[in-house]
């Protein structure tokens, strides 16, 4: 990683507001690894939560304060923190106090992300996780040894040493990241390469998505682009160099051959056609579902722009491993009960896993845990109606209350509103409180041949309690 020499900021110290956060973890193991000090605070470490992350940080060397302030102790120290978070913060008063320079986690993220020799970046409203680990892997197991930052534990780079393997530092030319669109930060980006999933409703306006991810391949040496989304298709004109991906639009580089789709409760497997030369490559993906079936030929695409071939980009897929709580399969039960540990928490990750569940023989119960009141208030009309149209006439939606560990946010509207509207619709729901309530429910009702989905975002508890739930129903 000697690109990263020339940048100045490096020969500081950081200190990492949240630093056990899904986007912060991975980024301070990357600035740690890259030979600096680092050092954090975090609400979920001053409360108890997740001891095991915070012990493991401590051991990699990063130093853990309460989130007191008291970490802020020079004005060389580079605060970084998220946009959205108060001046009232301690650390952030503090380092404004000090004269401390602060940089949001997309800011530190692109300032080494722009300066790698070989840059990757996957952008989608949805995918994004996924593609990113299985685009690493294959440019690991092609020997550039890449620096890879996700946002989700990626299984295949996961050792006794290193159990929260959401980053890999490497040292090769390589720098693969997901580049978040909800913030607008997509635009800091210069990619050499740039993977555009599909573009959907979600935290914009679809006016303001496409000037980001329009500008987002725009600004690519490379976009590969996925031609069964209408509107990524539509903004692939405004890319210089374009290698196009889908399983079902004819015209796309790195397609499906029609009638090859084998789908079965543990996998996908179909002939990827290399439209470019009219060769086929048998892809066998360990893992099920149509959409990773399209996450797999979008890494493909982005890994043969990177000067990968076909070929091998299949084969390395088929010891891809996936990410932690993406479809996780927790276990079965003696009395035949499977748990998935998943992070489905829009409208279109939950459709997406559901849909997967539902090709499937087996009742499914679906426990779903808001990740807030805000994205609650949101996209609550489009949560109920995907939950009531994807789940049958024997399937179960249980609702506990959004996340909430503490804050001004506005929570008059709730859970409760949401289970009306899948109940109005037709579904069958259940609001219950409290998630300890909702685990005794699931286990009370839950029969041999079901499948409980755990589902939801920004709690790193939501692992343990399918672990628990499956404990529960031997």
């Amino acid at each position: 990683m000697n690109s990263f020499a020339s940048i100045p900021l490096l020969s500081r110290p950081f200190f990492f507001c949240g630093i056990g956060g899904s986007g912060m973890l991975p980024l301070a193991m990357i600035v740690k690894g890259l030979g600096c000090d680092v050092a954090g605070s975090d609400r979920s470490y001053d409360q108890g939560r997740t001891p095991e992350k915070f012990a493991w940080l401590a051991q990699q060397g990063v130093e853990l304060f309460a989130q007191d302030g008291s970490g802020i102790t020079s004005p060389q120290q580079v605060l970084v923190a998220s946009a959205a978070i108060e001046d009232t913060v301690p650390e952030v008063a503090r380092a404004q106090m000090l004269g401390c320079e602060r940089l949001t986690r997309a800011e530190l993220l692109s300032r080494l992300f722009n300066a790698a020799p070989l840059s990757l970046a996957v952008g989608g409203t949805s995918g994004k996780s996924t593609v990113t680990g299985m685009l690493g892997w294959i440019l690991y197991q092609a020997g550039t040894d890449p620096t890879i930052m996700n946002g989700a534990v990626m299984k295949n780079f996961i050792s006794p040493t290193n159990p929260f393997a959401s980053a890999r530092i490497g040292h090769g030319k390589a720098f693969v990241s997901e580049v978040d669109e909800s913030d607008g930060s997509i635009a800091l980006y210069r990619p050499s390469i740039a993977v555009l999933l599909n573009v959907s409703l979600d935290h914009k306006s679809i006016e303001e998505l496409r000037m980001l991810f329009g500008n987002f391949v725009k600004v690519a040496g490379k976009a590969a682009v996925n031609f069964d989304n209408d509107e990524a298709r539509f903004l692939s004109e405004k890319a210089s160099d374009v290698i196009s991906f889908g399983i079902r639009h004819p015209q796309a580089m790195i397609g499906v051959e029609p009638g090859t789709i084998i789908e079965d409760a543990d996998g996908i497997a179909a002939l990827v056609v290399d439209r470019r030369t009219d060769v086929g490559h048998s892809l066998r993906l360990p893992m099920p579902g149509m959409h990773n079936l399209s996450n797999a030929l979008a890494a493909i695409a982005g890994a043969v722009a990177a000067g990968v071939e076909v070929h091998d980009a299949a084969m390395a897929l088929s010891t891809f491993k996936g990410l932690a709580r993406r479809f996780d399969v927790v276990g079965t039960s003696a009395r035949g009960v499977t748990v998935i540990d998943d992070f489905g928490h829009n409208p279109e990750k939950c459709r997406a896993t559901l849909r997967t569940l539902k090709r499937h023989n087996g009742r499914v119960i679906a426990f779903f845990q808001p990740h807030g009141y805000g994205p609650l208030r949101q996209m609550g009309h489009e949560l109920a109606h995907t939950f009531a149209a994807e789940l049958g006439d024997d399937d179960i939606t249980i609702m506990c209350d959004p996340v909430y560990f503490g804050g001004t946010v506005d929570r008059s509207q709730g859970t409760e509103r949401i289970v009306q509207m899948i109940i109005d619709a037709g579904g069958y729901a259940e609001h219950i409180a409290e998630r300890a309530d909702c685990a005794a429910r699931i286990a009370a009702i839950a029969r041999p041949g079901d499948r409980v989905v755990v589902m939801g975002a920004r709690d790193d508890t939501l692992s343990e309690f399918a672990r628990e739930l499956l404990d529960s129903m031997d």
